[in-house]
Order: C-alpha cells, then structure tokens, then sequence
C-alpha cells in the first residue's frame, strides 16, 4: 500500500473520530443554552470535517498513484513474459537447426563383407514354420503357469 493512501486512510479516520468531541459539546452547549460555546465547538467541527475531506483526497490521490504503479508493474512483467518466450524460442529454433543435420555413418570394408555374408541366404538355407492348428490354446496364470482352457464349455443364459 502506498504511505499517501495509508496516509490519507489514517488521518481521514482520525479527524472524523475528533469531530465526536466537539459535537458533544455542542449538545451539551445546545442543551445549557450557550451560544458561544456552540459557536466555538462548530467551528472544531468544521475544522476536523474539513482536514477529514483533504486526507480524503490525499488518499484517493494515493489510490490513483497504486494503480498507475500496478499497471506499469503488470506492463512490465508482461514485457519480460514476452522477452523469455521469444528467447525460448530462440533456443529451441537453434536446438532444431542443430539437429536438422544428419550424422553420417561410414561401414568400412570389413563390416560390408559381414553384413554380406551374414545377409545373403540361398533358397536351399529357407525353412518354413508352419503352426499346427490343432493345438490347444493356452492360457498363462498370474505366477506364469500354463494352464489348458476347456473347449466344451457352455454358457447358458435365461431371463
């Protein structure tokens, strides 16, 4: 909180309470019938109501000033929001630049007369695998057993 709103908050709120005090005596005078003293404890209450009003406005200047210094805060920050996205950015657009390159990868001679011999297979070196299709389906338990699955089972329903 700004010290001119705290400022004009306290004091307004001083100078109402005061102005309990001559009111007071102004009854009291109103009630003896004194116009003197009346007189006098009105010109106190004016004088508090009217340092009252100023602090009044002191602290609505103050309010005014906080809100101005909360919107250039907010401004700020904003712009330093926008400056570490763009350089984030900035950063990522280069880590994807860097890796735009590809590696390349040499064999040497001897790797390429490995992956020859290991990938050249004749007709003759092919073997088929055929599944047999009467065997049993199997089901594994929680442990990693086997265990066999009835195929005669039935289910009946009735409503």
């Amino acid at each position: 909180m700004n010290t001119k709103t705290m400022e004009g908050l306290v004091g307004a709120r001083r100078n109402i309470d005061l102005v309990n005090t001559p009111m007071r005596v102004y009854h009291q005078a109103q009630r003896q019938g004194n116009m003197g003293a009346m007189e006098k404890a009105m010109g106190y209450v004016h004088e508090f109501a009217d340092k009252a009003q100023d602090y009044k406005t002191k602290a609505y200047e103050g309010m005014k000033e906080e809100a101005k210094e909360a919107r250039e805060q907010a401004q700020l920050e904003r712009e330093k929001a926008i400056q570490k996205h763009k350089e984030e950015r900035e950063k990522l657009e280069e880590r994807i630049e860097e890796n735009k390159d590809t590696d390349i990868v040499e064999v040497s001679e001897e790797g390429k007369v490995l992956l020859k011999d290991n990938t050249a297979l004749d007709n003759a070196d092919i073997t088929e695998t055929k599944t047999n299709p009467a065997t049993q389906p199997v089901t594994y338990t929680k442990t990693g057993d086997i265990s066999q699955v009835e195929q005669n089972t039935t289910i009946s329903i009735s409503l």
